[in-house]
């Protein structure tokens, strides 16, 4: 099947797009316009889509994405006939173009896209096409939707950090990762790490070996309850990294007063600005695209520490980083895949294309660069 239309000219302003978030909680869906900035609405589907033995399950995600998506479309047309009667728009207004009912482009962020997304690649563009008529196709693992919902199209670097840690940055010529490799692997400085760090101070002082913490110890107690049964509950349970990552909280909240667990966030602090070093592209002259420093996004649930964690990581990336500007994230990953279909249907995506991270079918790139690489380690430069 050819799924392609686009010629590589851009959607009418009143076209729609979608952005869709697809993640371990569930899958989250905006409708936007392709000439309006933010999303007109959104919906929650609660179920994770599965994962098989041929990894992502493009039926399951289409069997939840489509309904919710025609529901956004019936409710915005609502909105818009609405508005025509009550304004009594004369014909060839905005919201009359025929380009207002056509879905121009779609861009699906994933968690685990890059490594087991094949069966999405393969299906997804044209089930959509068939589908919605759309128009437009990109596919981005989910640290790239990240990417985008915090820096946008610019050079830079994205810190995600949750129960995991990734880092992720370009110089829109290619991509360069570091960590996100998992609990067991690294995600050094996520919450997982913080997390057991925090209970292996408080198993030591529980032992009476050295570098142990009273402080988390009586946290522990708190929220585990006895010590000792710890490793009964932690052992046989699939999702011990989130268990792990629900002590980080009480390691930063004793970070003011007990200089062990201020030492683990500090340490954390530091495996983070390494990460975002070996990712954030080197800064340019002051009238280069990248405006004379890197800029560095936090965005994830593990930044809502606050001070305890964000001071020792300002300390450590002005160490690593000279001049660089950390930010808070723009958006979240839904606003990435929004901006991504977004750019996409205006024929303006700059970010790099890439086989698994930032996949568009080739039959769309009409006119537009190829395939670029991606980096899992520190650049020389």
């Amino acid at each position: 099947m050819t799924y392609a239309v686009p010629s590589g000219d851009p959607a009418g302003p009143g076209a729609y797009l979608l952005g869709v978030d697809s993640g371990g909680s569930g899958l989250r869906v905006a409708l936007g316009r392709a000439g309006d900035p933010g999303p007109l609405a959104t919906t929650v589907c609660a179920e994770p889509v599965r994962t098989g033995p041929g990894g992502i399950d493009a039926g399951h995600l289409l069997d939840q994405l489509l309904p919710a998506a025609r529901e956004l479309l019936e409710r915005a047309s609502a909105a818009a006939s609405a508005e025509i009667r009550r304004d009594a728009r004369p014909s060839g207004s905005r919201a009359d173009d025929a380009s207002a009912h056509e879905v121009a482009a779609v861009a699906i962020g994933a968690a685990g896209m890059a490594t087991l997304g094949e069966r999405l690649r393969a299906e997804l563009p044209g089930a959509l096409a068939d589908a919605l008529g759309v128009r437009r196709v990109a596919l981005a693992a989910d640290a790239v939707t990240a990417y985008a919902g915090a820096v946008g199209q610019r050079p830079g670097a994205v810190v995600a950090g949750g129960t995991g840690m990734i880092a992720l940055g370009t110089d829109l010529k290619e991509w360069h990762r570091a960590d996100g490799w998992g609990h067991l692997l690294g995600d050094s400085g996520g919450g997982a790490w913080i997390g057991r760090a925090g209970l292996d101070a408080a198993m030591r002082a529980h032992d009476g070996r050295r570098g142990g913490s009273d402080a988390l110890l009586d946290r522990l107690r708190a929220v585990f309850g006895p010590a000792e049964a710890l490793p009964g509950l932690l052992y046989p349970r699939s999702d011990r990294p989130a268990v792990l990552a629900s002590f980080a909280p009480e390691v930063a909240a004793c970070a003011g007063a007990d200089p062990v667990a201020a030492g683990i966030l500090r340490q954390a602090a530091g495996h983070i600005a390494e990460a975002a070093a070996a990712v954030c592209p080197a800064p340019t002259e002051p009238d280069g695209e990248g405006g004379g420093a890197g800029e560095v996004a936090l965005t994830g649930g593990l930044f809502r520490m606050g001070e305890p964690l964000i001071a020792p990581l300002r300390e450590e990336l002005a160490r690593l980083l000279p001049g660089a500007r950390m930010t808070t994230a723009t958006g979240d990953p839904l606003t990435g895949a929004l901006r991504i279909a977004r750019a996409l249907a205006a024929g303006d995506l700059r970010l790099p294309r890439h086989p698994t991270m930032l996949f568009v079918p080739p039959e769309q790139e009409t006119g537009q660069s190829g395939e670029t690489a991606v980096h899992s380690e520190p650049r020389s430069e």
